[in-house]
């Protein structure tokens, strides 16, 4: 897609995602998504995410991450389901991220 930016988590954030709050280190979900997601969907039509290359990913980044767009930032998940494009070569991974973003839409939401 034209005008598709692309933010890859393991070269451009870290190799070591992990923790939900700017408290719990540098790798948090809460800052990737206000440092680097937020961002780029604010100002891009489409944001493809490679999630590849990492040693993994926590519950609670990824619903911090993914989930807090809808629940903090204020984004609609119908909007997210057009502009926010996951790469990666496991299924689970963008199937749970979907997940979260449609809970934190019905305010199901938990932290974990």
């Amino acid at each position: 897609m034209e005008n598709t930016h692309t933010i890859n988590v393991a070269k451009e954030f870290s190799k070591y995602p992990g923790g939900r709050y700017l408290a719990d280190g540098d790798c948090s979900g809460e800052r990737f998504r206000n440092e680097f997601l937020v961002p780029a969907l604010r100002a891009h039509p489409s944001v493809r995410v490679n999630l590849d290359g990492t040693l993994g990913y926590g519950s609670s980044f990824l619903e911090e991450a993914f989930g807090g767009l809808v629940r903090e930032a204020g984004f609609m998940s119908k909007d997210l389901d057009r502009s926010l494009i996951l790469e990666t070569n496991n299924e689970t991974l963008g199937y749970t991220i979907r997940r979260y973003i449609a809970e934190a839409k019905a305010g199901k939401a938990t932290h974990r």
